[in-house]
């Protein structure tokens, strides 16, 4: 038997009360929660996105017509295989080449006529010694970190990273060889929107 029973109904609207109390304050934090969560995964999503910028211009960087002057040793390369340059040319200090055998002996600022003659463009040349720029056998993340570093890339800022791959005519010969030499397949003007593109989201990096 209850003795008092106002007492207990009290009681039970207090308890009512405390619960809906509850309720009410886990169900903000929960949005809050997941809203963060939310944010976070928008975060790195983004940065992945961005990253995903770069990976898709890669392509381009690794044909033979780039991939051959950003070689691995001391020398250019020649072909769609990749194979030495012939006559054992050679880097030199400057990128230009050593004693008689420098770039411009043979390549001038223009395509010879005729297939397979020497391909030319203005200042043809090697990256430096100083600063190699080797891109051959090295990851997607180790390029783009070297591109965007003044020490590895001869001191240039993004934006004369971002000047060079658009608009040097060293690199536009890439996608004009002259004859027996395949031109870069990617178009220029996709090539230079997705090298914006990744500049303007602050030239982030692949994982790997």
């Amino acid at each position: 038997m209850i003795r008092n029973p106002k007492a207990v109904l009290v009681s039970l609207a207090v308890l009512i009360v405390a619960l809906m109390l509850a309720s009410g304050a886990a169900a903000p934090a929960a949005k809050n929660n997941a809203t963060a969560n939310n944010s976070n995964a928008s975060v790195g999503d983004a940065k992945s996105g961005d990253a995903a910028t770069f990976t898709a211009l890669v392509p381009v960087l690794r044909h033979p017509r780039c991939l051959n002057c950003h070689s691995t040793g001391d020398y250019p390369r020649q072909g769609d295989d990749g194979h030495p340059h012939a006559m054992n040319v050679r880097r030199g200090a400057g990128g230009m080449g050593v004693t008689s055998q420098k770039c411009v002996t043979c390549h001038q600022d223009h395509n010879l006529a005729g297939a397979h003659l020497p391909p030319g463009a203005p200042n043809w040349r090697l990256p430096s010694a100083r600063t190699p720029m080797i891109w051959r056998d090295r990851s997607d993340k180790e390029v783009c970190e070297e591109l965007k570093d003044p020490k590895q890339n001869g001191g240039r800022s993004l934006q004369k990273i971002v000047e060079h791959m658009t608009a040097d005519k060293l690199v536009l010969w890439g996608w004009s060889p002259g004859e027996g030499r395949s031109p870069v397949s990617m178009p220029q003007a996709e090539f230079a929107a997705k090298v914006k593109a990744w500049a303007a989201a602050g030239a982030p990096c692949p994982a790997r």
